[in-house]
């Protein structure tokens, strides 16, 4: 699945160093309020565990250049009785600022609400994160609550915004539909 820079692609075995490190930056550490950085063989034994399991993942992919540079990751954790996911997303620090946030989230929700047929991903960011608010807005997520001091934003209690995106409001262009259009 693509668009015309960014694309999304299988999760790999390959790139566990690559995802490692980025998982390493204090930026993302930061925004995912987790505290304590991950042995790399402590990341390989989980990659292993992330392969087997029924989670979604997508490698990110910056398009721009000649050769597709893996930027990020997505993932879509669902929840099969009720046809949920909550959602998941990761960039490398040189990939942040760029769309790549906005751009990777429209299509694994159109994923999500095209092949999946999920009726709705969920997300938490922390509130401080403006920019992965405004992100995630843009890409068709609206604000559903709100989890008080329920989160961490460099060693200070923050609150959790939650957010949601319906297939019902998933309007605009598919990427999907435009790559695979019906045939009569």
């Amino acid at each position: 699945m693509r668009t015309d820079t960014c694309a999304l692609g299988p999760y790999r075995p390959d790139l566990v160093e690559t995802y490692w490190r980025w998982e390493q930056d204090p930026g993302l550490m930061i925004g995912y309020g987790r505290q304590a950085p991950e042995s790399l063989e402590a990341r390989t034994e989980g990659m292993a565990a992330q392969l087997r399991g029924g989670n979604i993942r997508f490698t990110v992919y910056d398009t721009t250049a000649e050769t597709p540079t893996p930027v990020g990751v997505t993932t879509l954790l669902p929840d099969d009785s009720v046809r949920t996911a909550e959602y998941v997303v990761m960039l490398a620090p040189e990939a942040r600022g760029r769309g790549f946030g906005t751009r990777a989230t429209r299509l694994t929700l159109d994923y999500a609400f095209h092949i999946t047929n999920l009726r709705m991903v969920w997300l938490k960011v922390l509130a401080p994160n403006t920019a992965g608010v405004r992100a995630y807005e843009k890409a068709g997520f609206k604000p559903a609550g709100r989890l008080r001091e329920a989160g961490y934003w460099l060693g200070t209690t923050c609150d959790e915004i939650l957010m949601d995106a319906l297939a019902t409001d998933f309007t605009g262009p598919s990427a999907l539909k435009q790559q695979n259009p019906p045939t009569h």
